[in-house]
């Protein structure tokens, strides 16, 4: 950054990583620029607060964060505690954003609709490692304005772009035409939204912690609106892999989840249907028609997508990206996080030497640079904008130089919905009770029988 020294550096993205980036920025004397397409910090988050995460406080909180937070009074949460969506935003985001350091540079409202080299496109080749960055903005207030800046940090996430509900990573014939049958991928069923699902069919679709949630969480609502009537489509055989180990696993709150689901198919308040890769979807006045490959049809009033994410790309196509053509992620990082063989735990840490694209000082970081892989747990998404900031600052040292111990304790669903971090259901027992506090961070996803990833036929 040696050529642009008094611009600021662009962090696209207030959530927890994006936060962080800046909190490190910070402290190396470098001015952050953060860009928030929400109304508010952690606006993604938001929208799953209902939403207990399976990591506790301790995994969550970002070192450089914390210091400036404590620097004005803050006091850190119970750290073996498991947050609520809603608490991690009110109780640490939200008083982060707040902070003079934090407030002056942070602009809400602020979608980052492009990303170039100024005056060039990726073309272009003569001076551009010297050239600053342009970053398109579309602000609350109408207008379309252009920011200058010496790099970008782009942690965005994946939470505006689900992956679709029909098979081979296309949307089924007709999904966008029944985009208002189809609800948010983590619905507040007993809450927020409970209007919109009790008394109705409802059509879950996907073999993740999302789903397994959404099952549990309508079937308490059923208890109460009986008319409810809840329907489970899973492109697999069989649904054992969200069952899990039961009483046998090593992450009480993961088996316990698992156990209800099964539990609850079994009695018949969750009708399962097996091997239903979507084909189709036919939007009527009173419902929607799902229809499978094999031709078999499931009629519901609102259908879940617990199909996963996958990251918005577009905004990036003047620069020069090297992607893992597989996971979507840096090519270096790809192969290390490709959900085929990796569990979170068995990821090794990285920084900005395996995050770094052919544009140089344009970093993806946080769960977007996981691309299409679910395996993110916060804790690595810190320790990425620690080694980023410093390498931007030139301390090639400090950025080569990452440590992050992530225990090797089961494997994370291809189709969890977030990350690593959540969703965790909430239970009768209270926070404290089951895996609240284990000592090591709780990771989303349901046990294969394998070390590493789903290969083996998974």
């Amino acid at each position: 950054m040696d050529s642009a020294k008094n611009l600021p550096v662009a962090v696209i993205g207030a959530g927890p990583v994006g936060l962080a980036a800046a909190a490190h920025l910070l402290e190396r004397s470098l001015e952050p620029l953060i860009l928030e397409a929400g109304t508010t910090a952690g606006a993604a988050i938001d929208q799953w607060r209902h939403i207990r995460l399976f990591s506790p406080w301790r995994f969550n909180l970002d070192a450089a964060a914390v210091r400036l937070l404590e620097s004005a009074g803050w006091e850190a949460p119970r750290p073996t505690a498991l947050p609520y969506g809603g608490e991690l935003v009110d109780n640490y985001l939200a008083p982060l954003a707040a902070l003079p350091e934090i407030a002056s540079r942070l602009q809400t409202g602020a979608r980052v609709v492009a990303v170039t080299r100024a005056g060039m496109d990726k073309t272009h080749t003569r001076n551009r490692d010297t050239t600053p960055f342009t970053v398109r903005v579309e602000h609350a207030d109408g207008e379309t304005r252009d920011h200058t800046v010496a790099a970008v940090i782009d942690a965005s996430g994946t939470w505006s772009r689900r992956n679709p509900l029909g098979t081979s990573g296309l949307p089924a014939i007709g999904e966008d035409t029944a985009a208002d049958r189809i609800s948010a991928p983590l619905p507040d069923v007993t809450g927020r939204d409970r209007a919109a699902f009790a008394g109705r069919r409802v059509l879950v679709v996907g073999a993740g912690h999302s789903a397994a949630n959404t099952l549990t969480s309508l079937a308490e609502l059923a208890r109460e609106e009986p008319e409810t009537r809840i329907l489970w489509a899973v492109r697999g055989a069989s649904a054992a892999k969200v069952y899990g180990g039961g009483d046998a696993d090593g992450l009480p709150a993961r088996g316990q989840l698992g156990g209800r689901v099964r539990r609850l198919v079994e009695a018949g308040k969750i009708e399962l249907h097996t091997g239903f890769g979507i084909s189709s979807l036919k939007s009527l006045d009173s419902h929607v028609t799902v229809e499978a490959a094999d031709g078999r049809t499931l009629d519901a009033d609102i259908v879940v997508p617990c199909t996963g994410f996958r990251p918005d790309l577009d905004i990036l196509r003047e620069i020069r990206l090297e992607l893992d053509p597989a996971v979507e992620a840096p090519r270096e990082l790809g192969p290390l996080i490709d959900p085929e063989f990796h569990s979170c735990g068995t990821v090794p840490p990285h920084g900005a030497r395996l995050l770094a694209h052919p544009d140089k000082d344009f970093y993806i970081v946080g769960m977007k640079s996981y691309g299409r892989a679910p395996t993110f747990l916060l804790a690595t998404g810190y320790e990425q904008v620690r080694s980023v900031v410093a390498a931007l600052a030139g301390d090639r040292e400090a950025a080569d130089t990452v440590q992050l111990e992530l225990p090797e304790t089961g494997v994370c669903s291809t189709d969890a919905g977030t990350s690593c971090d959540v969703p965790a259901a909430a239970t009768a027992a209270g926070p404290d009770a089951g895996c609240c506090a284990a000592p090591e961070p709780v990771l989303v996803g349901f046990p294969t029988g394998l070390s590493h990833g789903r290969s083996g036929g998974n």
